[in-house]
């Protein structure tokens, strides 16, 4: 153990911020016979570090060590509580050593616990690679599972195999890696990570737009150039770090090894901070060749940057009374949830401030499931991807209370939604959203749920009672929409209608299930029709990529392997990534897909009968129709489980098999080519 291996693990016992004689604990260590004993994974061995370690520090009055209880950490280390004095001041922690093939530490690490919180350092004891550190952190992150396309930092995926802790996911495409790393991320609140070799980044890329345009938490990794082949015409390179300005929230070029532990600490802040979103890492050489480089690297883990949200700001007090008195005023109310709500887990505590202030709530599609489907308050999904009940109210409204919500076209129908001058209370955790559309008599800064716990705690039901009518008002929108959508819903037609798959998802869902949907029709007909009843149940959206929905219900099932997850998509979106059928087979991810299968792009339908004056007639199917495509057989060749459904009784069936089974199944229902789904409501 050399000078600087001994500064470094004195490092981990003592906290930078006390004033502590580091280079004497150094010293100290340097006598420590107990860090050279060999054996550590057997039980001699770990009785052997325990009382060395209780004899040396016996040996130095003024520093008390107490080392307690033994266990083993996988089959190459052992792990130890221990309490340590130094200048009148203890720390309590764990502290964990790792040996290789001959004895040699390898790896040492120390893990404090304070009142407040808890700092974790890892200290590696020797030199190592690039690719070792980025296993250890991510590991040590939290990461669960990476997706990639080879072949890029193969020596990482090599080393993660030491500790079996993160699956590896093979993926068909680059873009499916990042579909299914986000749809992982937005199960699980948890960073989603992807990567792929230099030349594989426009395709990774093009797919980022998605998780960016939905605020989902993830670390995207490349290869990258090396300056010494700049402008020689190396096979297969350009400068792809523009593709990446627009769909990133930060971008970071590790040219060299020592670079690599601060580039990979700040994507895990600006991915989970703020509002969330990607951030990408390109790393020098093709195959990011940094990995092969050995040095002294630390890994220090940022807990926090784990998981969202990594802060909760609460919005000023003032603000939080004055948006307090708005509401307790207003006589038609309504509350518009977004997307931030649900990252920050904050349905429960929204449902409560809207009970007892008597107000209807409308949800964007990123928050369908914050509140119950079946909620009395609940009027539905607003805007282009809309139930006409939702419309109707923020048409109606004279104040509408945004959380969460980026106030884009989409929920607002192209800012019809509510109508221009209304009365508009904002909260966002990112203030250049606060006005950014309307113009906010209130504008709050904060976490979704820390600031509506204190909405909550402040808030009595003043006015509820003056609301009364206007509750009545919203149930009865709810209502008449019913209404209006029985015939179809109920329908027994041949082929079948989109909207009668939409009454048995939501009639059949389990109580925990994940409900994925692709963008386009299939996005209009889950927003606008399925109710999702149990608040364990989740609803995860294609924020604009086609094709988006099965890589993502694959990540989503890797998180959340005890949870049933029910992917919603048309044959369009399906045939985009059918191939990764194939991987969710393999990495036994049993999704359900039910496939709206009308052989055809149909969601333009309504811009072609225009084009052709009204009527289709000639060639019209050249620009929209597919052939007949048994997606059951190709679900079957690939070792999953297929079924075709061409009757609308024998859809319950097919879900309730499916659901049996415990692999991956397609659902393959033929449906009406013509039925549209039902457009935005202005008046």
């Amino acid at each position: 153990m050399d000078e600087a291996q001994r500064m470094t693990i004195a490092k981990a016992y003592v906290d930078a911020s006390n004033d502590h004689d580091v280079e004497r604990i150094a010293t100290m260590l340097s006598k420590d016979v107990a860090y050279r004993s060999s054996g550590v994974g057997s039980h001699d061995g770990a009785e052997t570090i325990l009382a060395m370690n209780r004899k040396f520090f016996a040996d130095f009055p003024d520093v008390h060590r107490e080392t307690r209880d033994w266990r083993h950490v996988d089959t190459t280390g052992v792990e130890f509580e221990f309490t340590i004095t130094l200048g009148g001041q203890s720390h309590q922690g764990v502290e964990r050593i790792f040996v290789g093939d001959h004895g040699e530490i390898t790896r040492v690490e120390v893990e404090r616990k304070t009142e407040t919180i808890t700092k974790r350092r890892e200290t590696i004891m020797a030199k190592m690679t690039g690719a070792r550190f980025l296993a250890d952190f991510l590991e040590r992150s939290g990461v669960t599972h990476v997706f990639w396309v080879p072949a890029v930092l193969m020596q990482m995926l090599r080393e993660m195999e030491t500790s079996n802790r993160i699956s590896r996911i093979l993926a068909h495409s680059e873009k499916a890696a990042v579909y299914m790393a986000d749809g992982y991320a937005r199960a699980s609140g948890r960073p989603g990570v992807c990567f792929a070799q230099k030349i594989g980044a426009a395709n990774l890329a093009a797919a980022l737009k998605d998780p960016y345009l939905a605020n989902t938490p993830l670390i995207a990794m490349t290869g990258g150039a090396l300056p010494r082949f700049e402008n020689r015409h190396v096979y297969q390179q350009l400068d792809d770090g523009a593709m990446f300005v627009p769909v990133t929230k930060t971008q970071a070029h590790v040219a060299e090894l020592q670079a690599l532990p601060e580039a990979m600490r700040q994507a895990f802040r600006d991915a989970t901070t703020g509002t969330p979103g990607p951030a990408y890492v390109e790393i020098a050489g093709h195959f990011a060749d940094v990995e092969f480089e050995e040095g002294d690297l630390d890994v220090l883990i940022e807990e926090r940057f784990g998981q969202i949200p990594a802060f909760r700001p609460v919005a000023d007090s003032d603000a939080i009374d004055a948006a307090i008195t708005l509401l307790a005023a207003a006589e038609r109310p309504v509350i518009v949830a977004g997307g931030g709500v649900r990252s920050s887990g904050a349905g429960d505590v929204l449902i409560a401030l809207a009970e007892r202030l008597g107000i209807p709530v409308a949800t964007a599609m990123n928050a369908k499931d914050t509140i119950p489907g079946n909620h009395p308050l609940n009027i539905g999904v607003p805007g282009t991807y809309s139930r006409k009940s939702a419309d109707q109210a923020l048409l109606e409204t004279d104040l509408v209370f945004f959380i969460g919500s980026q106030t884009g076209s989409q929920v607002t129908a192209h800012w019809h939604l509510p109508p221009p001058g209304t009365a508009v209370i904002q909260l966002d955790i990112n203030a250049a959203e606060l006005g950014r559309h309307y113009t906010n008599a209130v504008s709050m800064m904060g976490d979704a749920r820390a600031t509506l716990e204190v909405m909550l705690e402040r808030a009595d039901a003043t006015g509820a009672d003056l609301r009364g009518p206007w509750r009545e008002r919203t149930l009865g929108f709810v209502a008449d929409w019913r209404a209006e959508m029985a015939g179809h819903m109920n329908s027994n037609s041949a082929p079948i209608r989109p909207e009668r798959i939409c009454k048995e998802l939501t009639d059949w869902l389990p109580e925990n299930a994940i409900l994925v949907c692709d963008t386009g029709h299939s996005g209009m007909w889950t927003a606008g029709i399925i109710d999702l009843n149990h608040a364990g149940q989740s609803y995860l959206r294609a924020a604009g990529s086609l094709g988006w929905g099965l890589p993502a219900s694959i990540g989503a099932q890797l998180a959340c392997p005890d949870r049933p997850v029910v992917l919603f998509t048309g044959d369009g979106g399906f045939w985009y990534h059918t191939t990764e059928l194939e991987t969710a087979v393999r990495r036994n991810a049993p999704v359900i897909c039910v496939v709206n299968n009308n052989g055809s792009l149909n969601q333009g339908i309504g811009d072609e009968i225009e084009a052709r004056g009204g009527k289709l007639e000639g060639r019209h199917g050249d620009v929209w129709q597919f052939n007949d495509t048994d997606f059951a057989g190709i679900a079957r060749s690939m070792g999953a489980h297929g079924i075709r459904v061409e009757k609308a009784q024998d859809i319950r069936p097919a879900f309730e098999e499916a659901l049996r089974l415990r692999q991956p199944v397609v659902i393959d229902v033929n449906t009406d080519p013509y039925a549209e789904a039902p457009e935005v409501y202005l008046g």
